[in-house]
């Protein structure tokens, strides 16, 4: 009796004991794997970019001057987003390191401190929103119009920002325990919802008032409250890897560190985005408001080839982190060739689709002869620079994977700070002509291109094959 009540009391230990199955990143063929881990969250990058489009899409019909001012968020747009997805790189690169370490302990503790990084920026948005929206119009432009869509514009998705920041976190956390699905439904449900509600609250449907750009802010923050809601309920339901529980929680300093020094590289690599953005929209204002509400068109174009690419890495990213921390440098070396591959193989693709149809494309948006006549041939010659840039994008998201995140940040800097924007004012200054400031991308990406290769074979020196010798 007393040899079975001691069996019966030695079974949760031994139970508890066990050693967990290991995660599919381990073990799964690596083409199939990063092709499993890709497509969901691939899928879910097109929405996010049909509805960034269908946004600009249904404002430029309310007139040009709200299309420009929403065109002159996005600096802002991008910096949030920038904060909220380099936290969460920094998170992912650490969790997924950690769960291929085995110590479940260590990735609790990124997911919990992610989630309290991100309500930290959430909070700075916010009052950012609440003081300085009118400001940000003001510094830029006098004109009425622009300034009063903008206002309103901004003021929303800034001070209303929280389902996107926790949302950006609970996506990486679903992301890097290979949960891409999840992540997938999370986001497609964000993008659907924001896409149905546009046209209601722009132009006022089924009783509400037509708010006009306003409108488009509401249906994005509503969209983001409903994959906010979906995300945390897959990571409490069926996320078991990680464990999201806030009980006795206190910020934990060598956690944060370990985010940021991946973290911190990222926020600043897509952060120059927005200086570079507000600089282009400086440069362009001298010639029309028009060039500027066409690179804000431009943007939301060109995420249909870089979104894609972006969701490939964010399903290699946790299977580099994964096996760099199970000491697995093969399959790492296989998960970059393909990542590189495929991702060229898209930007070629959209290279030929914009070449052909750039006046249909831009036709989407409504356009005026005046916008037709700067965009066609600007999208021509700025596609120029997709060829370049897949090899770019899938190495700043290796770096980042393999705790060089600094080397993403330096090949942005370069780019775009040192290259891009320089190149595009001395060409406005000298020449005075539009259509060749656009050249300007094709050179900068060069450039980048150049760089990441050089990083690349530096990190491929230090981390890889030495793993590689060791084995």
């Amino acid at each position: 009796m007393n040899e079975t009540k001691q069996n019966v009391q030695a079974a949760p230990a031994a139970e508890a004991a066990a050693p967990r199955q290991e995660n599919k990143m381990g073990t799964m063929p690596v083409n199939k794997l990063l092709i499993s881990m890709s497509l969901p969250m691939m899928a879910s990058m097109l929405v996010q970019a049909l509805y960034n489009v269908v946004d600009s899409i249904f404002v430029s019909r309310v007139c040009e001057d709200a299309l420009t001012a929403v065109s002159m968020a996005f600096p802002i747009q991008t910096l949030m987003i920038a904060v909220g997805v380099g936290t969460g790189v920094g998170v992912n690169a650490l969790l997924s390191k950690s769960l291929g370490e085995k110590n479940y302990g260590q990735a609790n503790r990124a997911a919990t401190n992610g989630l309290f990084l991100n309500v930290i920026g959430m909070l700075v948005f916010m009052v950012f929103g609440l003081v300085a929206s009118h400001f940000y119009y003001t510094a830029q432009t006098d004109d009425p119009e622009i300034i009063a869509y903008g206002t309103s514009y901004l003021f929303i998705i800034c001070v209303f920002s929280q389902a996107q920041f926790i949302t950006l976190m609970l996506e990486k956390i679903l992301v890097a325990t290979g949960n891409t699905f999840y992540s997938m439904l999370g986001q497609m449900a964000g993008a659907i919802t924001n896409i149905i509600l546009d046209p209601i609250m722009i132009f006022g449907m089924f009783g509400l008032p037509a708010m006009g750009a306003a409108g488009a802010a509401i249906a994005t923050v509503l969209g983001q409250c409903v994959g906010f809601g979906l995300d945390l309920w897959f990571n409490l339901r069926f996320n078991k890897e990680v464990e999201l529980s806030f009980k006795g929680f206190r910020p934990h300093g060598t956690t944060i560190r370990r985010i940021y020094s991946v973290g911190v590289p990222c926020i600043g690599m897509q952060s120059i985005g927005s200086v570079m953005v507000l600089g282009m929209n400086s440069i362009l204002m001298n010639f029309s408001s028009t060039a500027v509400a066409f690179f804000g068109v431009y943007f939301k174009l060109q995420s249909f080839v870089f979104m894609p690419v972006f969701g490939m890495n964010n399903g290699m990213v946790p299977i580099l982190g994964y096996n760099y921390g199970a000491r697995k440098p093969k399959r790492m070396l296989a998960t970059i060739k393909l990542a590189t591959a495929y991702a060229t193989g898209i930007m070629l693709v959209g290279v030929v689709i914009v070449q052909l149809f750039a006046a249909q494309l831009l036709g989407i948006f409504d356009a005026s002869d005046a916008l037709l006549a700067i965009g066609v041939p600007g999208l021509r010659i700025i596609c120029l620079s997709f060829i370049f840039a897949g090899i770019s994008v899938v190495g700043s998201s290796v770096f980042q994977a393999l705790g060089h995140g600094f080397l993403s940040l330096w090949v942005s800097v370069i780019r775009q700070l040192v290259v891009l924007l320089p190149v595009a004012w001395a060409i406005a200054h000298f020449t005075d002509r539009l259509e060749l400031v656009w050249l300007a991308f094709p050179i900068a990406e060069l450039v980048a291109v150049t760089l990441s290769s050089l990083f690349l074979t530096k990190v491929y020196r230090q981390v890889i094959k030495p793993m590689m010798n060791n084995a």
